[in-house]
């Protein structure tokens, strides 16, 4: 009993002197100094994404589609806690990530414009999970570019900007 209740305590003041103190500094770790959260997208065609920032932890997804855009959470030293467009959450190595913006189509597929207008002449037909790259965005609607065809999307249409978000 007494071995048990020491073997506890030591795994309870290991808790409390490394598992703790490494969460909260993942919590306010901003190593980039970059805005919290914000977009990004996968630089190559294979990324591992894993449990924990480090790689001694296990790979939980391996992503094979480059340009495909996450939202960065958090940071802690070279790791991006990321949320793919699926909302699955992990770690990813900062060099496996850009600052190049995409998107991918959401709902069931959607009309890309001529200009910020309905009624404008559409320019391609976008299938639902369809990646691009955007351009510029400004209040609801972003300039977006897929398979080298220019045009205007809705943001409601597409996951990789926030509502409010405007760039060049």
């Amino acid at each position: 009993m007494k071995k048990i209740f020491k073997t506890l305590s030591c795994l309870f003041f290991f808790s409390l002197c490394c598992i703790v103190p490494a969460l909260a500094a993942e919590e306010i770790d901003n190593t980039s100094h970059l805005p919290i959260p914000r977009f990004a997208s996968l630089r190559s065609g294979e990324v591992n994404m894993r449990t924990g920032p480090g790689t001694r932890y296990p790979i939980a997804w391996v992503y094979t589609r480059r340009g495909l855009p996450v939202e960065v959470t958090a940071e802690y030293d070279i790791w991006r806690r990321v949320r793919d467009p699926e909302g699955v959450e992990g770690w990813i190595n900062k060099t496996e990530l850009t600052g190049k913006r995409s998107a991918v189509v959401t709902g069931s597929g959607h009309d890309m414009y001529d200009s910020r207008d309905d009624h404008a002449a559409i320019r391609a037909h976008l299938e639902a999970g369809a990646t691009g790259q955007i351009l510029s965005c400004a209040q609801e609607w972003c300039k977006v570019r897929f398979d080298g065809v220019k045009g205007y999307l809705r943001k409601a249409d597409f996951w990789g900007a926030y509502p409010d978000e405007k760039f060049d």
